[in-house]
């Protein structure tokens, strides 16, 4: 009992120490980039060596993947928050661009330019699959009347991406041109390319919407 009444509080400070961590992280991207990322700066605005940092985290790649885990982790939560009437692909939509409205740097972490040198974990690509799985359960709810084109029947022997989901082919079309359309939007919103062009980039992102829903 005496051992694990010593461990949790030192357990507790760990947490605290490294969500600080993460914290200076997310400052530091933010002004410089992910890929200007430094541990050794970080300890410093901390008052901390550097060596004494590496005991929360053992490199510059294991706090990157912490911080896509959570970016991708909060993602996949809005979109089941979203989801939580039913599927439903506009709702979705509006979620991801609130989602992405709240942290612009978050965005950009994990559908920006990526970081030289790192390659992510299996288990973030199983939560970003998490996330076009609820995203293709939408997308094959709506109705298709339309006829079936090349690039369906590309897709339906070019599946591997949709992790086993029953999607039909024009389902899995769909959910494409609602990822790469939308996402092409949210990118140049928050890289700031819309400033003085005079219109409401929210009114473009729901005329986008509009178009794909009526497809």
């Amino acid at each position: 009992m005496a051992q694990t009444g010593t461990k949790a509080p030192r357990e507790r400070y760990r947490t605290q120490v490294r969500a600080e961590i993460k914290e200076r992280a997310w400052e530091q991207i933010a002004t410089a980039g992910a890929s200007a990322l430094s541990l050794n700066a970080i300890a410093k605005h901390m008052g901390m060596s550097g060596p004494a940092l590496y005991r929360y985290f053992a490199g510059r790649d294991e706090l990157i993947t912490e911080l896509i885990r959570d970016a991708y982790r909060s993602l996949a939560d809005t979109f089941r928050a979203a989801s939580e009437t039913g599927p439903d692909a506009a709702a979705l939509a509006r979620a991801l661009r609130a989602w992405a409205l709240d942290d612009p740097q978050r965005y950009f972490l994990i559908y920006g330019t990526p970081v030289p040198g790192y390659h992510a974990p299996d288990d973030i690509t199983a939560i970003a699959s998490e996330i076009m799985a609820t995203l293709l359960d939408a997308c094959a709810a709506l109705p298709s009347d339309g006829p079936a084109t090349p690039f369906d029947a590309h897709l339906d022997e070019h599946r591997q991406w949709a992790e086993g989901h029953p999607a039909s082919p024009a389902a899995l079309h769909r959910a494409l041109r609602f990822w790469t359309r939308l996402h092409g939007v949210l990118s140049l919103e928050l890289a700031g390319h819309f400033t003085g062009m005079g219109f409401d980039p929210a009114l473009l992102f729901q005329a986008e919407l509009d178009d794909l829903a009526a497809r």
